[in-house]
Protein backbone atom coordinates (compact mmCIF):
# COMPACT_ATOMS: atom_id res chain seq x y z
CA UNK A 1 0.00 0.00 0.00
CA UNK A 2 1.18 3.51 -1.22
CA UNK A 3 -0.41 5.51 1.59
CA UNK A 4 1.25 6.87 4.62
CA UNK A 5 -1.10 5.74 7.38
CA UNK A 6 -1.65 7.65 10.86
CA UNK A 7 -3.49 5.05 12.48
CA UNK A 8 -4.65 1.70 11.74
CA UNK A 9 -7.45 0.22 13.44
CA UNK A 10 -8.67 -2.74 12.89
CA UNK A 11 -12.89 -3.63 12.83
CA UNK A 12 -13.52 -6.70 15.11
CA UNK A 13 -16.33 -9.79 15.18
CA UNK A 14 -15.51 -10.44 11.31
CA UNK A 15 -11.75 -12.35 11.26
CA UNK A 16 -10.24 -9.16 11.57
CA UNK A 17 -9.76 -8.91 7.86
CA UNK A 18 -11.72 -5.25 7.82
CA UNK A 19 -9.44 -2.33 8.86
CA UNK A 20 -9.65 1.84 9.55
CA UNK A 21 -7.10 3.33 7.66
CA UNK A 22 -6.23 6.99 8.61
CA UNK A 23 -4.21 9.51 7.05
CA UNK A 24 -3.26 10.92 4.16
CA UNK A 25 -3.33 9.32 0.75
CA UNK A 26 -1.66 11.52 -2.39
CA UNK A 27 -2.82 15.26 -2.62
CA UNK A 28 -5.71 14.77 -0.31
CA UNK A 29 -5.39 16.65 3.31
CA UNK A 30 -6.89 13.41 4.69
CA UNK A 31 -8.56 10.35 4.10
CA UNK A 32 -10.43 7.63 5.94
CA UNK A 33 -10.96 4.08 4.28
CA UNK A 34 -12.01 0.42 4.74
CA UNK A 35 -9.82 -1.74 3.60
CA UNK A 36 -9.65 -5.61 3.68
CA UNK A 37 -6.63 -7.50 4.87
CA UNK A 38 -6.03 -9.67 1.74
CA UNK A 39 -3.15 -10.71 -0.61
CA UNK A 40 -3.28 -6.77 -1.67
CA UNK A 41 -4.51 -5.39 1.06
CA UNK A 42 -6.76 -3.79 -1.64
CA UNK A 43 -9.57 -1.35 -0.72
CA UNK A 44 -13.10 -2.89 -0.53
CA UNK A 45 -15.21 0.38 -0.08
CA UNK A 46 -16.10 2.95 1.80
CA UNK A 47 -16.91 3.05 5.64
CA UNK A 48 -19.46 5.02 7.75
CA UNK A 49 -17.73 7.07 10.62
CA UNK A 50 -19.28 8.56 13.46
CA UNK A 51 -19.17 12.20 13.51
CA UNK A 52 -17.51 12.52 17.10
CA UNK A 53 -14.16 10.86 15.61
CA UNK A 54 -13.91 12.58 12.82
CA UNK A 55 -14.18 15.95 14.65
CA UNK A 56 -11.24 14.35 17.69
CA UNK A 57 -9.06 14.35 14.62
CA UNK A 58 -10.22 17.97 13.55
CA UNK A 59 -11.38 16.73 10.18
CA UNK A 60 -14.92 17.63 8.64
CA UNK A 61 -16.93 14.67 7.56
CA UNK A 62 -16.21 14.01 4.06
CA UNK A 63 -19.45 13.15 1.52
CA UNK A 64 -18.13 9.47 0.70
CA UNK A 65 -18.20 8.50 4.91
CA UNK A 66 -21.79 8.71 5.23
CA UNK A 67 -22.26 5.93 2.63
CA UNK A 68 -23.39 2.95 4.47
CA UNK A 69 -21.93 -1.06 4.30
CA UNK A 70 -24.09 -2.76 1.98
CA UNK A 71 -25.30 -6.25 1.53
CA UNK A 72 -23.56 -7.90 -1.95
CA UNK A 73 -25.50 -10.33 -3.80
CA UNK A 74 -22.87 -12.41 -5.59
CA UNK A 75 -20.76 -12.38 -2.51
CA UNK A 76 -24.03 -13.77 -0.24
CA UNK A 77 -24.91 -16.16 -3.46
CA UNK A 78 -21.21 -17.87 -2.79
CA UNK A 79 -21.47 -17.96 0.95
CA UNK A 80 -24.29 -19.61 1.02
CA UNK A 81 -23.19 -22.46 -0.82
CA UNK A 82 -19.33 -22.21 0.82
CA UNK A 83 -21.73 -22.79 4.32
CA UNK A 84 -24.15 -25.78 2.64
CA UNK A 85 -20.28 -27.30 1.76
CA UNK A 86 -18.83 -26.98 5.25
CA UNK A 87 -21.44 -28.84 6.84
CA UNK A 88 -21.76 -31.64 3.85
CA UNK A 89 -17.99 -31.99 5.02
CA UNK A 90 -19.44 -33.59 8.29
CA UNK A 91 -22.65 -34.85 7.27
CA UNK A 92 -22.07 -36.75 5.09
CA UNK A 93 -18.12 -36.80 4.35
CA UNK A 94 -16.69 -36.78 8.06
CA UNK A 95 -19.17 -39.51 8.67
CA UNK A 96 -18.74 -42.03 6.02
CA UNK A 97 -14.86 -41.48 6.14
CA UNK A 98 -14.56 -42.36 10.11
CA UNK A 99 -17.48 -45.10 9.67
CA UNK A 100 -15.40 -47.24 7.22
CA UNK A 101 -12.12 -46.68 9.01
CA UNK A 102 -13.38 -48.46 12.48
CA UNK A 103 -14.14 -51.98 12.36
CA UNK A 104 -17.88 -53.20 11.32
CA UNK A 105 -20.00 -53.17 15.12
CA UNK A 106 -18.72 -49.58 15.90
CA UNK A 107 -19.90 -48.14 12.36
CA UNK A 108 -23.22 -46.15 13.94
CA UNK A 109 -21.64 -44.93 16.76
CA UNK A 110 -18.96 -42.67 14.97
CA UNK A 111 -22.40 -42.23 12.50
CA UNK A 112 -23.81 -41.56 15.55
CA UNK A 113 -21.69 -39.05 16.80
CA UNK A 114 -21.10 -36.90 14.25
CA UNK A 115 -24.69 -36.44 13.66
CA UNK A 116 -24.95 -35.41 17.74
CA UNK A 117 -22.50 -33.17 17.27
CA UNK A 118 -24.45 -31.41 14.31
CA UNK A 119 -26.95 -31.07 16.56
CA UNK A 120 -25.98 -30.10 20.03
CA UNK A 121 -23.21 -27.66 18.40
CA UNK A 122 -25.91 -26.03 16.56
CA UNK A 123 -27.52 -25.30 19.72
CA UNK A 124 -24.51 -24.14 22.08
CA UNK A 125 -23.53 -21.64 18.71
CA UNK A 126 -26.62 -19.97 19.36
CA UNK A 127 -27.17 -19.71 22.46
CA UNK A 128 -23.95 -18.39 23.78
CA UNK A 129 -20.86 -19.75 21.34
CA UNK A 130 -21.28 -17.02 18.52
CA UNK A 131 -21.73 -14.10 20.77
CA UNK A 132 -18.85 -15.04 23.28
CA UNK A 133 -16.31 -15.62 20.28
CA UNK A 134 -17.54 -13.17 17.60
CA UNK A 135 -17.68 -10.32 20.09
CA UNK A 136 -14.90 -7.23 21.32
CA UNK A 137 -14.69 -8.40 24.96
CA UNK A 138 -10.99 -8.98 25.66
CA UNK A 139 -7.81 -10.83 24.44
CA UNK A 140 -8.87 -14.10 25.78
CA UNK A 141 -13.10 -14.16 25.30
CA UNK A 142 -15.90 -11.76 23.49
CA UNK A 143 -18.51 -10.58 25.54
CA UNK A 144 -22.61 -11.46 26.24
CA UNK A 145 -24.25 -8.88 23.55
CA UNK A 146 -24.99 -11.46 21.40
CA UNK A 147 -26.85 -14.20 23.50
CA UNK A 148 -29.65 -15.98 21.98
CA UNK A 149 -28.34 -14.18 18.74
CA UNK A 150 -30.13 -10.83 20.29
CA UNK A 151 -30.12 -7.90 18.11
CA UNK A 152 -30.30 -10.09 15.18
CA UNK A 153 -32.49 -9.62 12.10
CA UNK A 154 -33.10 -9.59 8.66
CA UNK A 155 -31.24 -6.79 7.84
CA UNK A 156 -28.10 -7.47 10.14
CA UNK A 157 -24.94 -7.66 8.28
CA UNK A 158 -22.17 -8.81 8.21
CA UNK A 159 -19.69 -7.36 6.07
CA UNK A 160 -21.26 -7.64 2.58
CA UNK A 161 -23.59 -10.68 3.75
CA UNK A 162 -26.02 -10.62 6.07
CA UNK A 163 -25.07 -11.47 9.38
CA UNK A 164 -27.14 -14.72 9.15
CA UNK A 165 -25.01 -16.61 6.90
CA UNK A 166 -21.94 -15.39 8.34
CA UNK A 167 -23.07 -16.66 11.75
CA UNK A 168 -24.50 -20.16 9.91
CA UNK A 169 -21.25 -20.46 7.99
CA UNK A 170 -18.94 -20.09 11.27
CA UNK A 171 -21.61 -22.84 12.98
CA UNK A 172 -20.47 -25.29 10.65
CA UNK A 173 -16.89 -25.29 11.67
CA UNK A 174 -17.97 -25.35 15.73
CA UNK A 175 -19.70 -28.81 14.12
CA UNK A 176 -17.02 -30.08 12.30
CA UNK A 177 -14.38 -29.03 15.10
CA UNK A 178 -15.47 -31.68 17.62
CA UNK A 179 -16.47 -34.24 15.17
CA UNK A 180 -12.92 -34.69 14.35
CA UNK A 181 -11.76 -35.61 17.85
CA UNK A 182 -14.19 -38.44 18.07
CA UNK A 183 -11.67 -40.45 15.68
CA UNK A 184 -9.50 -40.77 18.19
CA UNK A 185 -11.61 -42.77 20.66
CA UNK A 186 -14.01 -44.44 18.45
CA UNK A 187 -14.83 -47.86 19.62
CA UNK A 188 -14.59 -47.25 23.46
CA UNK A 189 -16.08 -43.90 24.89
CA UNK A 190 -19.59 -44.17 26.44
CA UNK A 191 -21.66 -42.02 24.38
CA UNK A 192 -22.66 -40.40 27.53
CA UNK A 193 -19.19 -39.25 28.13
CA UNK A 194 -18.51 -38.11 24.79
CA UNK A 195 -21.38 -35.29 24.99
CA UNK A 196 -20.09 -34.23 28.13
CA UNK A 197 -16.53 -33.62 27.13
CA UNK A 198 -17.51 -32.28 23.98
CA UNK A 199 -19.93 -29.52 25.45
CA UNK A 200 -17.18 -28.61 27.76
CA UNK A 201 -14.08 -28.35 25.73
CA UNK A 202 -16.32 -26.82 23.22
CA UNK A 203 -17.20 -24.11 26.13
CA UNK A 204 -13.84 -23.74 27.22
CA UNK A 205 -11.41 -24.22 24.16
CA UNK A 206 -12.88 -23.96 21.05
CA UNK A 207 -14.76 -20.88 21.56
CA UNK A 208 -11.88 -19.09 23.02
CA UNK A 209 -9.60 -20.49 20.09
CA UNK A 210 -11.65 -18.80 18.00
CA UNK A 211 -11.86 -15.47 19.36
CA UNK A 212 -8.38 -15.21 19.98
CA UNK A 213 -7.78 -15.86 15.94
CA UNK A 214 -10.62 -14.48 14.60
CA UNK A 215 -12.43 -12.51 16.94
CA UNK A 216 -9.75 -9.29 17.59
CA UNK A 217 -8.01 -11.24 20.39
CA UNK A 218 -4.34 -12.35 21.07
CA UNK A 219 -3.33 -13.76 17.53
CA UNK A 220 -4.88 -11.50 15.90
CA UNK A 221 -2.94 -8.64 17.93
CA UNK A 222 0.06 -10.81 17.35
CA UNK A 223 -0.40 -10.42 13.98
CA UNK A 224 -1.01 -14.55 13.08
CA UNK A 225 -2.09 -15.62 9.87
CA UNK A 226 -4.81 -17.96 10.43
CA UNK A 227 -6.93 -18.00 6.74
CA UNK A 228 -9.63 -20.99 8.14
CA UNK A 229 -8.38 -22.71 11.15
CA UNK A 230 -5.06 -23.76 12.00
CA UNK A 231 -5.50 -23.14 15.16
CA UNK A 232 -9.08 -22.77 15.71
CA UNK A 233 -9.83 -26.02 14.06
CA UNK A 234 -6.68 -28.20 13.39
CA UNK A 235 -4.53 -28.13 16.16
CA UNK A 236 -7.00 -27.65 18.79
CA UNK A 237 -8.68 -30.53 17.74
CA UNK A 238 -5.97 -33.04 17.29
CA UNK A 239 -4.21 -32.09 20.86
CA UNK A 240 -7.88 -32.79 22.20
CA UNK A 241 -7.99 -36.15 20.72
CA UNK A 242 -4.23 -37.13 21.81
CA UNK A 243 -5.28 -36.23 25.25
CA UNK A 244 -7.86 -37.74 25.11
CA UNK A 245 -6.71 -41.34 23.58
CA UNK A 246 -4.12 -41.07 26.12
CA UNK A 247 -6.22 -40.83 29.19
CA UNK A 248 -9.16 -43.20 27.94
CA UNK A 249 -6.45 -45.55 27.23
CA UNK A 250 -5.94 -48.30 23.96
CA UNK A 251 -8.48 -50.51 22.67
CA UNK A 252 -8.74 -54.07 23.96
CA UNK A 253 -5.98 -56.13 21.82
CA UNK A 254 -4.55 -52.81 20.71
CA UNK A 255 -1.72 -53.09 18.76
CA UNK A 256 -1.13 -56.66 18.81
CA UNK A 257 -4.58 -57.49 17.11
CA UNK A 258 -5.60 -56.36 13.78
CA UNK A 259 -7.82 -53.51 13.65
CA UNK A 260 -8.97 -53.04 9.79
CA UNK A 261 -10.98 -50.57 8.53
CA UNK A 262 -14.37 -52.45 7.99
CA UNK A 263 -15.35 -50.51 4.77
CA UNK A 264 -12.14 -48.63 2.53
CA UNK A 265 -15.36 -47.75 0.03
CA UNK A 266 -16.91 -45.63 2.77
CA UNK A 267 -13.34 -43.88 3.42
CA UNK A 268 -12.85 -43.17 -0.09
CA UNK A 269 -15.95 -41.66 -0.42
CA UNK A 270 -16.01 -39.63 2.36
CA UNK A 271 -12.53 -38.53 1.80
CA UNK A 272 -13.93 -37.34 -1.82
CA UNK A 273 -16.96 -35.36 0.04
CA UNK A 274 -14.18 -34.07 2.29
CA UNK A 275 -11.80 -32.55 -0.23
CA UNK A 276 -14.58 -31.58 -2.69
CA UNK A 277 -16.43 -29.41 0.52
CA UNK A 278 -12.70 -28.03 2.41
CA UNK A 279 -13.43 -26.12 -0.82
CA UNK A 280 -16.38 -23.79 0.72
CA UNK A 281 -14.07 -24.03 4.13
CA UNK A 282 -11.25 -22.44 2.84
CA UNK A 283 -12.27 -20.42 -0.46
CA UNK A 284 -15.79 -19.36 2.01
CA UNK A 285 -13.52 -17.86 4.91
CA UNK A 286 -12.69 -14.97 2.71
CA UNK A 287 -16.56 -14.36 3.07
CA UNK A 288 -16.01 -12.51 -0.53
CA UNK A 289 -16.74 -14.10 -4.03
CA UNK A 290 -13.14 -12.56 -4.94
CA UNK A 291 -9.33 -12.95 -6.10
CA UNK A 292 -8.70 -14.32 -2.47
CA UNK A 293 -11.42 -16.80 -2.58
CA UNK A 294 -10.52 -17.67 -6.11
CA UNK A 295 -6.57 -18.32 -5.04
CA UNK A 296 -7.43 -19.90 -2.00
CA UNK A 297 -9.54 -22.11 -4.04
CA UNK A 298 -6.57 -22.88 -6.84
CA UNK A 299 -3.93 -23.34 -3.73
CA UNK A 300 -6.22 -25.49 -1.64
CA UNK A 301 -6.52 -28.04 -4.62
CA UNK A 302 -2.60 -28.03 -5.27
CA UNK A 303 -1.38 -28.46 -1.53
CA UNK A 304 -3.65 -31.47 -1.50
CA UNK A 305 -3.18 -32.98 -4.72
CA UNK A 306 0.95 -32.71 -3.73
CA UNK A 307 0.15 -34.45 -0.40
CA UNK A 308 -1.44 -37.10 -2.68
CA UNK A 309 1.57 -37.64 -4.76
CA UNK A 310 4.02 -37.94 -1.90
CA UNK A 311 2.71 -39.92 0.62
CA UNK A 312 1.70 -42.62 -2.27
CA UNK A 313 5.70 -42.46 -3.67
CA UNK A 314 7.06 -42.55 0.46
CA UNK A 315 4.40 -45.85 0.68
CA UNK A 316 5.62 -46.81 -3.09
CA UNK A 317 9.41 -46.53 -1.72
CA UNK A 318 8.85 -48.33 1.32
CA UNK A 319 6.14 -50.99 1.41
CA UNK A 320 6.15 -52.08 -2.86
CA UNK A 321 2.72 -50.50 -3.29
CA UNK A 322 0.90 -47.50 -2.69
CA UNK A 323 -2.17 -47.93 -0.37
CA UNK A 324 -5.58 -46.77 -0.84
CA UNK A 325 -5.99 -45.96 2.67
CA UNK A 326 -3.02 -44.16 2.71
CA UNK A 327 -3.60 -41.97 -0.54
CA UNK A 328 -6.91 -40.99 1.43
CA UNK A 329 -5.46 -40.44 4.10
CA UNK A 330 -2.77 -37.67 2.51
CA UNK A 331 -5.46 -35.78 0.93
CA UNK A 332 -6.78 -35.27 4.48
CA UNK A 333 -3.44 -34.12 5.70
CA UNK A 334 -2.78 -31.81 2.78
CA UNK A 335 -6.27 -30.24 3.19
CA UNK A 336 -5.53 -29.45 6.76
CA UNK A 337 -2.28 -27.88 6.18
CA UNK A 338 -3.02 -25.59 3.43
CA UNK A 339 -6.24 -24.40 5.95
CA UNK A 340 -4.40 -21.70 7.91
CA UNK A 341 -2.38 -20.35 4.90
CA UNK A 342 -4.80 -20.64 2.03
CA UNK A 343 -5.54 -16.87 2.03
CA UNK A 344 -1.87 -15.77 2.03
CA UNK A 345 0.42 -18.52 0.05
CA UNK A 346 0.49 -19.04 -3.87
CA UNK A 347 0.91 -21.97 -5.59
CA UNK A 348 4.57 -22.84 -5.03
CA UNK A 349 3.85 -22.38 -1.34
CA UNK A 350 1.22 -24.55 -1.70
CA UNK A 351 2.95 -27.24 -2.69
CA UNK A 352 5.83 -27.10 -0.54
CA UNK A 353 3.21 -27.38 2.18
CA UNK A 354 1.60 -30.15 0.63
CA UNK A 355 4.67 -32.13 0.57
CA UNK A 356 5.47 -31.26 4.38
CA UNK A 357 1.97 -32.53 5.32
CA UNK A 358 2.00 -35.87 3.76
CA UNK A 359 5.91 -36.78 5.14
CA UNK A 360 5.33 -35.53 8.80
CA UNK A 361 1.70 -36.60 8.92
CA UNK A 362 3.10 -39.99 7.33
CA UNK A 363 5.44 -40.00 10.19
CA UNK A 364 3.49 -38.97 12.81
CA UNK A 365 0.42 -41.81 11.75
CA UNK A 366 3.06 -44.71 11.49
CA UNK A 367 6.35 -44.52 13.35
CA UNK A 368 6.08 -42.07 15.98
CA UNK A 369 2.35 -43.48 16.84
CA UNK A 370 3.55 -46.65 17.57
CA UNK A 371 6.56 -46.16 19.05
CA UNK A 372 5.32 -44.09 21.81
CA UNK A 373 2.39 -46.59 21.88
CA UNK A 374 -0.61 -44.16 21.98
CA UNK A 375 -3.90 -45.44 20.78
CA UNK A 376 -5.26 -42.39 17.94
CA UNK A 377 -7.84 -45.17 16.31
CA UNK A 378 -8.20 -42.94 13.13
CA UNK A 379 -5.11 -40.70 13.28
CA UNK A 380 -7.08 -37.86 14.26
CA UNK A 381 -3.56 -36.09 15.98
CA UNK A 382 -1.34 -37.75 13.60
CA UNK A 383 -3.20 -35.91 10.54
CA UNK A 384 -5.22 -32.79 12.08
CA UNK A 385 -3.05 -31.97 14.95
CA UNK A 386 0.22 -32.59 13.46
CA UNK A 387 -0.82 -31.49 9.78
CA UNK A 388 -1.85 -28.31 11.24
CA UNK A 389 1.37 -27.51 13.24
CA UNK A 390 3.27 -27.72 9.75
CA UNK A 391 0.69 -25.79 8.28
CA UNK A 392 0.48 -23.06 10.84
CA UNK A 393 3.96 -22.57 10.96
CA UNK A 394 4.66 -22.58 7.32
CA UNK A 395 1.81 -20.46 6.37
CA UNK A 396 4.56 -17.17 8.07
CA UNK A 397 6.85 -18.71 5.13
CA UNK A 398 4.81 -19.19 2.48
CA UNK A 399 2.77 -16.00 2.82
CA UNK A 400 6.46 -14.42 1.94
CA UNK A 401 6.48 -12.28 -1.44
CA UNK A 402 10.10 -14.26 -2.67
CA UNK A 403 7.84 -17.65 -2.12
CA UNK A 404 5.11 -15.76 -4.06
CA UNK A 405 2.87 -15.41 -1.16
CA UNK A 406 0.82 -12.43 -0.39
CA UNK A 407 3.38 -10.67 1.27
CA UNK A 408 4.03 -9.64 4.73
CA UNK A 409 3.25 -6.92 7.72
CA UNK A 410 5.82 -8.27 10.07
CA UNK A 411 9.31 -6.54 9.80
CA UNK A 412 10.72 -9.85 8.07
CA UNK A 413 9.83 -13.70 7.01
CA UNK A 414 11.16 -14.80 10.50
CA UNK A 415 9.33 -12.58 12.63
CA UNK A 416 6.00 -13.78 11.24
CA UNK A 417 6.96 -17.34 11.81
CA UNK A 418 7.80 -16.22 15.42
CA UNK A 419 4.06 -15.35 15.88
CA UNK A 420 2.76 -18.26 13.91
CA UNK A 421 4.75 -20.74 16.41
CA UNK A 422 3.57 -18.52 19.28
CA UNK A 423 -0.05 -19.14 18.17
CA UNK A 424 0.84 -22.79 17.94
CA UNK A 425 2.41 -23.07 21.64
CA UNK A 426 -0.58 -21.22 23.06
CA UNK A 427 -3.47 -23.58 20.88
CA UNK A 428 -1.26 -26.42 22.50
CA UNK A 429 -0.87 -25.77 25.95
CA UNK A 430 -4.41 -24.43 26.44
CA UNK A 431 -6.75 -27.59 24.36
CA UNK A 432 -4.44 -29.92 26.68
CA UNK A 433 -5.54 -28.72 29.87
CA UNK A 434 -8.86 -28.00 28.75
CA UNK A 435 -9.07 -31.51 27.47
CA UNK A 436 -7.46 -32.73 30.34
CA UNK A 437 -10.29 -30.51 32.74
CA UNK A 438 -12.89 -31.57 30.38
CA UNK A 439 -12.08 -35.28 30.33
CA UNK A 440 -12.22 -35.80 34.35
CA UNK A 441 -15.10 -34.22 34.46
CA UNK A 442 -16.76 -36.62 31.68
CA UNK A 443 -15.15 -39.75 33.55
CA UNK A 444 -16.92 -38.55 37.00
CA UNK A 445 -19.91 -37.85 35.88
CA UNK A 446 -20.58 -41.29 33.71
CA UNK A 447 -19.10 -43.36 36.76
CA UNK A 448 -16.02 -44.07 33.69
CA UNK A 449 -15.84 -42.67 30.39
CA UNK A 450 -14.37 -46.23 29.09
CA UNK A 451 -17.13 -49.11 27.89
CA UNK A 452 -16.62 -52.00 29.80
CA UNK A 453 -14.54 -54.62 28.11
CA UNK A 454 -17.70 -56.83 27.37
CA UNK A 455 -19.40 -53.92 25.37
CA UNK A 456 -15.93 -53.25 23.74
CA UNK A 457 -16.44 -57.04 22.57
CA UNK A 458 -20.00 -56.50 21.49
CA UNK A 459 -19.22 -53.02 19.92
CA UNK A 460 -20.85 -49.25 20.43
CA UNK A 461 -23.58 -50.02 18.10
CA UNK A 462 -25.56 -52.61 20.29
CA UNK A 463 -24.35 -51.60 23.69
CA UNK A 464 -25.10 -47.82 23.37
CA UNK A 465 -27.87 -47.38 20.41
CA UNK A 466 -29.36 -51.16 20.28
CA UNK A 467 -28.88 -51.40 16.64
CA UNK A 468 -26.80 -52.65 14.00
CA UNK A 469 -25.13 -50.68 11.05
CA UNK A 470 -25.59 -54.50 8.56
CA UNK A 471 -28.04 -56.85 7.97
CA UNK A 472 -27.10 -59.58 7.08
Amino acid sequence: MKDDPRLLLPIRGNRQRLYLFFGREGKEEFTVKLFRKTQQAAWCGWSTLSLGLLSMLGTAVPAWAEETATLDSGDTAWMITATALVLFMTLPGLALFYGGLVRVKNVLSVLGQCLAMAGVMTLLWIIYGYSYAATEGNAIIGDASKLFLNDLTVDSLSGTIPESVFLTFQMTFAIITPALIVGAFAERMKFSAMLIFMIIWFTFSYVPIWHMAWGGGLFAGWGVLDFAGGTVVHINAGVAALVVCIMIGSRTGYPTEPMRPHSLVLTVVGAAMLWVGWFGFNAGSELAADGVAGMALLVTQISTATAVVVWMLIEWVRHGKPSILGMATAAIAGLVAITPASGTAGPMGAILIGAASAFFCYLAATTIKLSLGYDDSLDVFGVHGVGGIVGAILTGLCAAEFMGGAGLEATSTMAQVIEQIKSVIVTIIWSGVVSVIAYMIANALTGGARISEESEQQGLDLTDHDEIGYVD
